[in-house]
This record gives structure tokens, sequence and C-alpha cells, in this order.
């Protein structure tokens, strides 16, 4: 039997993985890519100077990539990934280091590193490993996990560490990220007394984050409409044309598309907002689809959370799995809630991309691989595990 053959059977031989999840990625991948050829055509054709269909086969090749990684790591064991966890982290931190030093400057912030022509954001590589990292940690350490010495200070340093690394450039993924960690840390059964700790910590970081930079000072006191810090200028602030002028242009799209929409291609805020095709993709679909549209890529998501905590990790094999299945799910939606709250007024613009919807390369992948491993933890549910093991784990939670 060749390798082909061998490799088939052993696919064809795996339990079946969460149907609903596929195809909800399915249609938000889809959505995303009619959305993205909408909103990129300004892009292409002003500033660009080309065809809109050479942004569009760069989106389809980044879907297909993310796809294929997401059907590879659905076919590996969970826990085979989680043994270069510690690895996988130590090696991000290594990225977000070097960022510092040869990162590429974009949307006022050093975020992405270029290797042999290739650019990419370590954060997406640190906040995959991170999870694996602190799920291991909380797994491994349930005889005294509400210990303060022992268990719960090793994972606020490499929580802590990591966080602020991420957060220096870019705030809204590490507080994304420290809601699913602390998340996970209540399911591991950690004192409520510490998890309170983690979330004062990352208030506090995240106020000495927005207190020394002028232009995230800038982007909360437009969104306050109150003149807070001494270093911004409240006309800039103020100003329709001025800081609050992305968050007020995403507003209007959702006033053109009304119940219905417009029509698919046929939005008028893409020709005005600095990034349609990413940070708000949401508001252009909002105005093309309206809110029929919009609700329906929001239920998407909320199918998403109903499976990955109700169905994968409720019924996963193991803590580890559970774990696993909350941090990723919770990443994975928060992203789509919170970039849909940004389009609406309702947060602070952020620049955070929605899954799978947006324009975009690693954040594509990573998503990719969150979502491989919540199939995986999937295809080893509770009806497919020993009862023998699952009542090893019964206190768990």
């Amino acid at each position: 039997m060749s390798f082909i053959d061998t490799l088939k059977q052993k696919v064809a031989d795996l339990a079946p993985a969460d149907k609903y999840v596929v195809w909800v990625v399915m249609a938000l991948a889809a959505m995303g890519t009619v959305a993205v050829y909408s909103a990129i055509t300004y892009l292409a054709e002003v500033r660009a100077g080309t065809e809109p269909e050479q942004f569009l086969v760069r989106h389809l090749i980044r879907v297909g990539i993310a796809f294929a990684v997401m059907g590879v790591v659905s076919v590996i064991d969970y826990r085979t990934l989680a043994r270069y966890s510690r690895i996988g982290l130590i090696g991000a931190l290594l990225l977000l280091l070097s960022v510092k030093v040869m990162g590429l400057f974009s949307a006022g912030s050093d975020r992405w590193l270029e290797i042999a022509g290739f650019g990419f954001q370590p954060s997406d590589l640190a906040r995959v490993a991170l999870v694996f990292y602190v799920a291991v940690l909380l797994v491994k350490k349930q005889d005294y996990v509400k210990s303060f010495s022992r268990a719960f200070l090793p994972i606020l340093v490499w929580v802590f560490g990591t966080i602020l690394l991420i957060g220096i450039d870019d705030l809204s993924t590490s507080a994304v990220l420290l809601l699913a960690v602390m998340l996970m840390c209540f399911v591991g059964r950690v004192s409520a007394l510490q998890i309170g700790g983690l979330g004062v910590l990352g208030a506090l970081l995240a106020v000495t984050l927005i207190v020394s930079s002028p232009h995230r000072a800038a982007r909360l006191e437009a969104y306050l409409g109150v003149n807070l810090f001494d270093d911004t200028s409240t006309e800039y602030v103020m100003n329709p044309q001025g800081e609050q002028y992305q968050s007020r242009q995403a507003r209007i799209a959702f006033a053109v598309g009304g119940f219905t929409g417009v029509g698919p291609g046929k939005s008028i805020q893409r020709d005005f907002l600095p990034a349609p095709y990413n940070d708000f993709i949401f508001a252009i679909i909002a105005e093309e689809y309206g809110m029929i549209g919009a609700l329906l890529l929001l239920f998407g998501f909320c199918v998403l959370l109903f499976r990955g905590y109700l169905r994968i990790a409720r019924d996963a094999p193991d803590p580890l799995g559970l774990v696993l299945a909350v941090g990723f799910t919770t990443l994975i939606v928060a992203y789509g809630f919170v970039h849909a709250a940004v389009a609406c007024g309702l947060l602070p613009v952020t620049g955070l991309p929605m899954p799978f919807v947006s324009y975009g390369g690693t954040s594509m992948v990573a998503n990719g691989v969150m979502v491989g491993v919540l199939l995986n933890i999937s295809r080893q549910s509770a009806q497919r595990t020993p009862k023998k093991m699952r009542l090893e784990y019964k206190d768990f939670v």
C-alpha cells in the first residue's frame, strides 16, 4: 500500500468532526470573500493602481491555506501539539522581542516581521501558543491548582509577559487574550481571588499603556467624547474629520444599509473608511446586506460559541481538551464580537480583524489552527471516550 493510500485509510478511520463548526466557518469565509472583493475595489484601483482581482486572488490563497492548516491540525491529536507548546511560546516571545528591533511600522505601531519577503504578525503565533501552554499548566497543576506560589504564579509569569509584549503595540489583542486566559483559569478551578487579581493586573497594564501612548489616549477620548489627558489635542480628538472619523464613517454605513442593505458591491463607505476590507469589514457587510446580513453573520459566531462551549468543551475526553476548547472558542468568538462592536461604535476603534471574514494573512492561519484544534477535540468527544476514563475527571469542573 502506498503512502497516499495509507494516509487516506487513516483519515477515513477518524471519527467525524463537528460538522456545524465546519459549515459555519465555511459560511463566514464565503461571506468574507464577497465582502472583501467589494471593499477592496477602491484600494486596488485608486491607491495601488491595479485590478481588485489581484487582491481577491491573494485573499482566496490565504483562505485556502487557512483551511488546509485547519484540516491538517484537525487530524493531529491535540495532546501531541500540547507537548510542544512551551517551545512554541518561547519562540513566539522571542519573535515579539525582535519586532521591537526590526519590526515593520503599520497603523501606528510595530507589529510585523518580514523574513525572506514574507510578512507576519508574531502576536498571532503568541496567542495560540499561550492558550496551549496555559492549558497544559492548568492540567499539570490540578492537585494544587489553588496554590499561589506553585500553580498561579508560574501561570501569571507567562501570561503577563506575553500580554505585555503584545500590548505594547496591540492592546486590543492582549485584552481579548487575557479574557480567554481568565475563562480558562475559571474552568481550571483557579481561585476566584487569583483570577480577579489577574484581571486587576491586566486593567492596570491597560491604563499604563493608554496613558503612555497619546494615540491610544486620543482613541479613548474620541470614544468617550471627553478630554482626559493633557498630551492629546482636544481639537483633533473631537473633530469629525480627526480621531472620530473612522467610527463616524462606520456608523454611516449602518445607516445607509438599513434593514435590507444597498446590495452586493454597491457600498459607498468603502471609499471613505481607511481599512474597509479588514478593520471595518462588518460595516461594509451591514451597508451592503443590511441588518439582516449583519445579524446572520453574528448568528454564525453564536453557533461557534454554542458548539465550542456546550458541545466540544463539555464532551472533551480529558481536562486538556476542555480547557483548550474554552480558550480557543473564546478567542475566535470574542474577536468577532469585538470587531462588530467597534464597527457599531459600542467600543473604541481597535483594529481587530473579524475571524475568517476580514482580509488577512497570519491571523487567518492562526484562526485555522484554533478551529483545527476544536475539530480534533470534537473527534474525541464523550461518546467515543470510555466511561471509566471520563469518571476520572468528573470533579475537574
